[in-house]
């Protein structure tokens, strides 16, 4: 039987781990990438749940996801003069984690990890810089799809297009039709995440977090390599009125105008934002994004998959890392399961997940007013109220209300696959 010919089409944390995988069940795979390099920023993200069970099975990645986690010691919530009114910590059981992760990474280093486990294998080979013109794919099964690009890959035929690309995924587009809002579903928030150089939290260990007024939440973190990294976030009701539209305007505008829709958003708040507002417009590696679920009603359309926000994007959840290894490692075990039967495979692969992604897509009730609180009463009740918690250690019994994020590794039974690598 001659060997499938994959194109995976992103290379950040679904698509260097779908790479990975499906080599193993002995595909040829294409990753190809539109930004010119790997890109190595971004926000602290978790592995919870079945993503630790997938990376357990890869050899050397737990040790190499250790070398470099955030060192996170835990979350403390503060007033607006620092003092603190509560902090969460890490269980120290990998196993049942609590809303902070034993294994807390940056995005960027995730994604370098990912890259170097698949990177030297003979059956994968990734294009930067690259991206789909076209897709041409037939009504059924029999014939591959041919697939043109925008700069310079010479057009080829693939077995299966996997898209990688992220909640906005334009290679959805191609393989489903319609837009890019599509299947998209609004949680009315947004998050802005860029680093630092000043060191606003004194060298701690421990992350600050502090609510202002009108759903505004500020996180300031310790980055190992020097200064802080930060998070902004607007969190609103999901019944009210949409609030992301004008930062969603202001995003089609360029960084600059975006840096500036998200300085006037934060102007007064209080805490340390001002210092944070001014060093967020010097920032290089400055971020922004609406927070979304993506709820597909089908995973595949004939030759043509998704995998991880493309296709089951969780939102606030903090599980979205968690869904696209653990559908990376599923697509690939049913394809080899299947092999010689696509359809099946495929058919598999959306069974399979269904139940995973519905779970983990939960979001807990109230998250919007635990985390940002609209008004000074809201925050005073929150605040006392979660103090109230972490002095009595009920935060444990607290922590279940969120779900799939706070689950055990061994959940969901995970199969083991026969890999031909």
């Amino acid at each position: 039987m001659s060997q499938l010919r994959v194109l995976v089409v992103g290379a950040s944390i679904a698509g260097p781990m779908a790479a990975y995988w499906l080599a193993r069940s002995g595909a040829r795979v294409t990753v190809i990438e539109r930004f010119p390099r790997l890109r190595t920023n971004g926000q602290g993200i978790d592995i919870r749940t079945t993503g630790v069970t997938v990376m357990r099975k890869i050899p050397g990645m737990e040790a190499a996801v250790r070398a470099k986690t955030t060192q996170l010691e835990g979350m403390s919530f503060v007033h607006d003069d620092d003092r603190s009114y509560g902090t969460i910590r890490p269980t120290g059981n990998p196993d049942q984690q609590s809303l902070v992760s034993e294994y807390e990474i940056f995005r960027g280093d995730l994604a370098q990890v990912l890259f170097d486990l698949s990177k030297d294998n003979e059956n994968v080979q990734y294009v930067f810089g690259e991206q789909i013109a076209s897709m041409q794919q037939n009504e059924n099964y029999d014939e591959p799809i041919k697939v043109e690009f925008a700069n310079g890959l010479t057009t080829s035929e693939y077995d299966l297009v996997v898209a990688c690309d992220g909640a906005t995924s334009r290679t959805r587009v191609m393989g489903f039709g319609g837009s890019v809002r599509d299947y998209v579903d609004s949680v009315n928030s947004w998050a802005a995440y860029f680093s630092i150089e000043q060191d606003l939290i004194k060298g701690s260990n421990v992350s600050h977090g502090f609510s202002a007024v009108g759903g505004r939440f500020l996180a300031i973190h310790n980055d190992p390599a020097g200064g802080n990294r930060v998070i902004l976030m607007s969190i609103h009701p999901r019944d009210k009125r949409d609030v992301t539209l004008p930062f969603r305007e202001a995003m089609e505008q360029g960084e600059e105008s975006l840096k500036r829709f998200v300085a006037q958003y934060y102007k007064g708040a209080g805490w340390k934002t001002e210092e944070v507002l001014a060093a967020m417009m010097n920032s290089s590696d400055f971020y922004a994004s609406e927070m979304v679920q993506v709820k597909a009603p089908s995973l595949h359309k004939r030759r043509f998959v998704l995998v991880g926000d493309a296709g089951y994007a969780p939102g606030p959840t903090g599980t979205g890392t968690t869904l696209a290894m653990t559908g990376a490692y599923v697509l690939a075990g049913e394809l080899g399961k299947h092999k010689g039967d696509l359809a099946a495979g495929l058919k598999s692969y959306e069974e399979r997940m269904r139940p995973i992604i519905d779970d983990m897509q939960k979001i807990p009730p109230m998250v919007s007013s635990i985390l940002a609180p609209q008004t000074a009463w809201g925050i005073w009740l929150r605040n006392n109220i979660f103090a109230f918690i972490a002095w009595t250690n009920i935060l444990e019994y607290a922590q279940k209300l969120f779900g799939g994020s706070a689950a055990g590794t061994d959940k969901y039974g995970l199969p083991d696959y026969d890999w031909v690598t």
